[in-house]
């Protein structure tokens, strides 16, 4: 934050250098491969991202209109807080440089809400940083001695794995983000973090298998943010939440998604339960649950793990790396 100023976001006039490039030679005259020839595959998505760069300015040009209210707004998944422009970052269709001096101009004239927006886009730089110092972070923890962990493995932990993906491990608001990734390649930046956190700290499963996972479904993927995200969720990065800090998946969703709206979206099995219950179906009686034509196992399912008990296992697992620590 203390580098960004005019002179670094300034744009720089290099139209006046085209000359000084090399001639294509006629074989680099082809036309461009299109987007299966490259690697990608045509998707049907629930929600569909236009591409280009008429596409992306008209989407920032939208976020302009309430970036304003993005510090206020941004932790909550049923509003529309988010810029929603990260693929249009992770594709090269915005330039990094110019939105960062739009911020930034806002910031300066006392605009909270771009201010906490230029943080973020900081974030973003502050990853590709890390990934080009420390390129071994791409299969290990950053903070070597987290790769000690010993995370579960066999069957069961697989088919933990599997709920989780398929967004059926009984708590809602996990659920609702797992499905919204799954149908519209994309999620809210705060459920990235609980759903993170869940897999690596309630299910006690190998933040890489969920880093992978995110890598196939997310349209913005970028592998230095994403890997610095899944290392922040798993306390093994160099910007990591302390080992102890455990999302709680109820309090979580009762913090951010209060009226549960979001679940609602994403979960219509649980439209009809009350607010007090959506973000935790389990506590309801059965004839409360009956009452909204919900049954648990059946219409969806209880908890695959009980986050009190699972918080402990977590704690027991790290404490090898607090031991470690304190040896040192």
């Amino acid at each position: 934050l203390r580098k960004v100023d005019g002179f670094y976001l300034s744009s720089y006039p290099v139209r006046r250098h085209a000359g000084a490039l090399a001639p294509l030679t006629p074989a680099q005259r082809r036309p461009l491969p299109d987007a299966e020839q490259i690697g990608f595959e045509a998707l049907t998505l629930a929600a569909p991202l236009n591409g280009g760069s008429r596409a992306g300015q008209a989407l920032f040009e939208d976020f302009l209109a309430r970036i304003d209210r993005y510090d206020r707004q941004r932790d909550f998944p049923a509003l529309k807080g988010p810029s929603y422009l990260s693929p249009h970052l992770r594709f090269g269709t915005l330039s990094i440089r110019r939105l960062a001096r739009e911020a930034w101009q806002r910031a300066q004239a006392g605009e909270r809400g771009a201010e906490v927006w230029l943080s973020e886009l900081i974030w973003r730089d502050f990853y590709h940083q890390v990934l080009f110092h420390h390129p071994r972070v791409v299969s290990q923890a950053f903070r070597p001695e987290y790769d000690r962990i010993e995370w579960e493995r066999g069957p069961q932990a697989e088919a933990l794995f599997q709920a989780w993906c398929q967004g059926r491990t009984g708590y809602p608001l996990v659920d609702a983000a797992m499905r919204q990734l799954n149908q519209t390649g994309y999620m809210h930046n705060r459920l990235r973090m609980v759903t993170a956190s869940f897999l690596c700290k309630d299910l006690g499963l190998d933040w890489r298998r969920g880093e992978s996972y995110f890598a196939e479904q997310l349209l913005d993927f970028d592998l230095a943010a994403n890997n610095g995200g899944w290392q922040w969720a798993s306390s093994s990065g160099c910007d990591a939440q302390p080992y102890f800090r455990i999302f709680n998946p109820v309090t979580q969703s009762e913090k951010f998604d209060p009226e549960g709206r979001f679940i609602q979206r994403y979960l219509p099995e649980l439209a009809a339960l009350p607010t007090p219950r959506i973000h935790a179906p389990w506590t309801a009686g059965a004839l409360e649950l009956a009452a909204c034509g919900v049954q648990l196992g059946r219409d969806y399912p209880a908890p695959i793990v009980a986050h009190d008990e699972a918080r402990q296992r977590t704690l027991a697992r790290y404490a090898v790396v607090k031991t470690r620590a304190i040896g040192d």
